[in-house]
Formats: C-alpha cells, sequence, structure tokens
C-alpha cells in the first residue's frame, strides 16, 4: 500500500468494480494527462446531460407545433418555479458528490456507504416536503410570478403532476450524482438512455390520445415525463443490487429514516451555501420570466424556444463545472492536491474548444433548429435575436463554472457561492431591469454576458490569491504529507 493512502484504500479496488473504477489509475498517475481522463469522463457526462434534455426537447416540440404556441408558453413559465423548488435538494446533492469523490479518492468505503444513505434520506425528505408546497400552492405561485392569464390554467395543470412526484425525482437525480462521485459517468449515461426514450415514446401516445389512449395534452407531456423517470430509477436501484456495487442501497435505508449527524452536518455546511446560490439562480430566473411575460405570450414563446437551445450548449460548461469538482475531490481525497492546477487548466481549455465548435455551428443554423419549436414568424425572429445576444457568454459562464467547482471540490463554498450570488442579484437582473426600460425586451439578455463577465473575473481573483494559497485535506482523512 502507498504510504500516503489511508487504511481501508483496497477494500474498494475489490468491491464494487465495474464502471465507477475506470477513471481511477488515470486519475491518479502522475504520467497521464488529466486532459485525457477528464475528456473520458466528459463525454458520457455530456451526452448523459444531452439526453436528459433531449425528452424536454421533443416535449417541447410537440407542445410548441402539436399543442400550440400557447401550451408551450405554459409549460415555459413552469420551469423557473420548478427549478426554485428543486433548489435545495441540488445543493445537497453537490456537497455529497464532494463527500463522495473524497471518500472513494481515499478508499474510505463505510464512509462512502453512510454518505449515500444519509443523503438519500434526507433528499426524500425534502422531496416530500416541496412536492407538499408545489401542489397545494400551485396556482398562487404562478399569479406571484405574473404568468399571463391566457395561459396560467395551462401552467398549473402542467406543475401540479411535476410537483407530485418531485421525491422520486431527487431520489434519481442524488443517484446518479453518487455514481458521478466516484468517477462513474457512464452508467448514469445508460439508463438515461432508457429514460429518455420512454418519454419520447409516451410523451405524444398520452398528449394526443393515441391507440385509444385518453388525449390529456400538456398533463399527458408531464405523465410522460414522471414515468420515465420512474421506470429508469426501478430499473437502475435493481441494476446495482444485481452488481453488488458499493452504491447499492442496504437494509439499514429502509429499517429507519435514522441519518449520520456528521454527514448531515456536513451536507448542510457545504450543501446550503450552495442551494442557497440555487435559490437565488431560481428567484432570478423568475425575475426575468416577470420581465419577459410583461411583453406577452409571444415574448414567452420565444423565450422558451431560446432556452431549449442553450440548455444543449451550457453542457459542456456545466458538465466540465461538474467534473472539475469531482475530480478535484478525488485528488484531495486521494492526497495529490498538485494536481489540481494541471485539472484546471484542462477543463478551461476544453470548455473554449467545445464551446466555440457548438456556438458557431448553432449561430450558422439559428433558423433552422428555432423553427423546430417556434412557427410564427415574428416570433421565431425574435428568438433568434435573442439567441445572437446571449449565446457565445455560456463560453465564459463555463469558465466560471470550472472555477467554481473546482473550490467546492475541497468544501470551499462560501465565497464562491457569494461571488455567484452577487452576479446575479448584484448585476443581472438590475441590468435586465434598467436595460429592458431602455431598449426593450432584448436589454434582459444583454444583462447576461454582463453577468457572466463580472462572475469569472470576481471568481479568478478570489481563486489566485485566496483559494490557491490553501492547503486542501479530505474531510474523512487524517493529516498526512501532500505529494
Amino acid at each position: 500500500m502507498n504510504q500516503h493512502e489511508p487504511p481501508g484504500r483496497e477494500n474498494l479496488q475489490t468491491e464494487g468494480r465495474g464502471n465507477s473504477q475506470t477513471a481511477q489509475p488515470d486519475l491518479f498517475d502522475p504520467h497521464k494527462p488529466l486532459w485525457k481522463t477528464l475528456f473520458t469522463f466528459l463525454v458520457p457526462l455530456m451526452l448523459s446531460n444531452a439526453l436528459n434534455s433531449l425528452g424536454g426537447t421533443v416535449s417541447s416540440v410537440i407542445m410548441g407545433r402539436g399543442l400550440g404556441e400557447s401550451t408551450l408558453a405554459a409549460a415555459s413559465a413552469v420551469f423557473p418555479v420548478t427549478f426554485f423548488l428543486i433548489s435545495l435538494v441540488i445543493g445537497l446533492g453537490s456537497a455529497s458528490s464532494i463527500l463522495i469523490g473524497q471518500a472513494y479518492g481515499g478508499r474510505e468505503e463505510e464512509r462512502l456507504k453512510q454518505t449515500v444513505n444519509t443523503s438519500l434520506k434526507l433528499a426524500f425528505l425534502l422531496g416530500v416536503l416541496m412536492a407538499a408546497v408545489g401542489v397545494l400552492f400551485t396556482r398562487q405561485l404562478f399569479e406571484l410570478i405574473g404568468t399571463p392569464p391566457s395561459i396560467i390554467h395551462l401552467s398549473t395543470d402542467f406543475a401540479r403532476i411535476l410537483f407530485a412526484f418531485l421525491p422520486i425525482q431527487f431520489i434519481y437525480i442524488n443517484y446518479t450524482t453518487f455514481l458521478r462521485g466516484t468517477g462513474d459517468s457512464k452508467t448514469p449515461f445508460y439508463f438515461l438512455i432508457i429514460s429518455t426514450f420512454l418519454n419520447i415514446l409516451l410523451t405524444p401516445f398520452i398528449a394526443f390520445g393515441w391507440l385509444g389512449l385518453p388525449a390529456m395534452g400538456i398533463e399527458g407531456v408531464a405523465l410522460a415525463n414522471i414515468i420515465s423517470i420512474t421506470v429508469a430509477l426501478c430499473l437502475l436501484l435493481f441494476y446495482l443490487k444485481r452488481k453488488n456495487h458499493v452504491l447499492a442501497l442496504d437494509g439499514s435505508f429502509f429499517a429507519s429514516m435514522k441519518m449520520d449527524g456528521q454527514i448531515v452536518k456536513l451536507l448542510i455546511k457545504i450543501g446550503l451555501p450552495t442551494s442557497i446560490q440555487m435559490v437565488f439562480v431560481s428567484l432570478s430566473s423568475v425575475a426575468v420570466i416577470f420581465l419577459i411575460n410583461a411583453y406577452g405570450e409571444k415574448a414567452t414563446a420565444a423565450y422558451g424556444a431560446v432556452i431549449q437551445v442553450i440548455t444543449y450548449v451550457q453542457l459542456p460548461a456545466l458538465s466540465l463545472g461538474m467534473a472539475a469538482g469531482i475530480f478535484g475531490s478525488q485528488l484531495i481525497g486521494a492526497n495529490k492536491v498538485k494536481r489540481l492546477k494541471e485539472l484546471l487548466f484542462s477543463a478551461v481549455t476544453l470548455n473554449y474548444i467545445i464551446g466555440v465548435t457548438l456556438v458557431s455551428t448553432v449561430y450558422l443554423f439559428s433558423g433552422f433548429i428555432l423553427s423546430w419549436f417556434l412557427v410564427e414568424p415574428s416570433t421565431l425572429a425574435t428568438a433568434k435575436k435573442i439567441l445572437f445576444i446571449v449565446l457565445w457568454s455560456y463560453m465564459i459562464f463555463g469558465h466560471g463554472s470550472i472555477l467554481s467547482g473546482m473550490m467546492r471540490s475541497s468544501g470551499t463554498v462560501f465565497w464562491p457561492t457569494l461571488i455567484g450570488i452577487v452576479s446575479i442579484w448584484g448585476v443581472q437582473v438590475p441590468f435586465a431591469y434598467f436595460l429592458s426600460h431602455q431598449v426593450g425586451l432584448t436589454g434582459i439578455w444583454i444583462a447576461y454576458p454582463i453577468s457572466f463577465l463580472f462572475n469569472v473575473a470576481v471568481q479568478y481573483l478570489y481563486y489566485r490569491y485566496f483559494w490557491r494559497t490553501k492547503q486542501h485535506q479530505s474531510f474523512f482523512a487524517k493529516p498526512s504529507s501532500q505529494e
């Protein structure tokens, strides 16, 4: 055993061997370039995120072209509210990935299992709470954000079904996060193929009432999404149990709702600032949709189409930010912190190479792509103009996400969170409000690149002059010399 490896490290090398082990040798081998390991992990992660978005895209196409632009506008109004309700569990999922990454890198098997058990229970309880709030106060939430009266009944019908199934969605989100925390981006990808295929298959049947089924319209779109997630989750749990995977649920999960107090404290300490940031992000989305709603139904429909395109273009940014956090936590857990600088450089380089390729392609075919969602010429023209204003800036967004993910891998969350909140509520929202009154609808979107540029500049300053000078160590490991 390497003298720097904590006791128990060899346990995880022999148990649960599968996809989760493939990234380990390259990550810890100082002679292997990190960008290759990062790219190998990134491809299935990006494909997973793309598949996750594909079901939503198909749903949007069906709503925009099959059920009408009013239906698409109604669903678009739901997204910021749903994001608000799941913000807390996203933060806790981020925290659990850091703890799992460090435990996995340090081969602390018992700590890894305890983290999984506690995180799932906490996520389920939060899901029940969020579902209750969402279902009971659905219409009030949409009235609060100024949803146009012509579509508020559709938004309410769509949202109630999504809200009711939040506990299941939270469990599924957390499990894919756990797997990625161990360096396994392939298994979540395989089960997302199942989920996406089911969603695409079921949506038109339930929405339009094919083969004698009742035509449920927008409610059918929501129901198809929930069914596909539930089936994929059940199959994933069965697969992990069958493989005797280290992340499989054990009997203690079902025996009681008791949780590990130390892990709960760490999850709250690391995850709460991230959750708070996600709440502020979601509230900013609510503020933006409130400003956009004031321009009418067509502006809201254009927003929905642009968001669908952005969802795909920002995949490298989000994936690389996640990868930086996962690999950073594993390197810290394995006590190999000297490779963090190489990890950052590799992630940022990949961000701009992939970003330039994607953005250029979308700009070239923007009219064709947006026509998948919209048919009315004036709405299509508005969406195209918005896309050209904002899309390029998601490469800057990616740079900031990578810096933030890197710092969060060590448990440093307060300052990256504060910088993120200030860039949103101190820059983006005020500029969106001000510019909307100066130049109209496009002014709302100009605020995005301004905010992203501010965020990446301040994140880098904190990283360069504060975070990089600190000593970073796993929460679970005993003090030892760093390689």
